[in-house]
């Protein structure tokens, strides 16, 4: 049955992370670098207190240029902090309902509070495929 695959069977584990006073720049630099949209910012403890993607990092520079301010900044200042964010042991049923929902693309996975993981909509479709060439 479906609902006995979980989240943390198919979520990515080795993530890029920011820390909320990494510089914004250098946080824009490794989004690049890393050819990704986007990456969770976890605080010292390793709990989950925002995401900053590619819309936040454009809103920061439109809204430094129409300011006439000097760029840069922290990236607490420009994540976004109304987060959806699904459980360790949620049901992958759960999880495309979750997608379903929201529109995202990927959700980071959580562990009482801190990030464990992130998992993908495309590692949902890759769950159901497992189960239907295994039963």
């Amino acid at each position: 049955m479906l609902r006995s695959v979980k989240a943390s069977d198919y979520m990515a584990r080795d993530l890029v992370t920011f820390s909320p006073d990494t510089d914004l720049f250098q946080a824009i630099q490794q989004l690049l670098q890393r050819k990704i949209s986007g990456a969770p910012v976890v605080n010292e403890e390793g709990v989950l207190v925002g995401m900053l993607s590619e819309v936040d990092c454009l809103r920061a520079i439109l809204t430094l240029t129409y300011h006439e301010e000097e760029f840069g900044g922290k990236v607490a200042q420009y994540m976004s902090q109304d987060l959806c964010t699904i459980e360790y042991d949620a049901d992958i049923i759960k999880v495309a309902e979750a997608f379903i929902r929201n529109g995202m693309r990927r959700l980071p996975v959580v562990q009482r509070g801190k990030l464990v993981g992130q998992i993908s909509r495309r590692d949902v479709l890759r769950a159901v495929e497992v189960f239907a060439q295994n039963g």
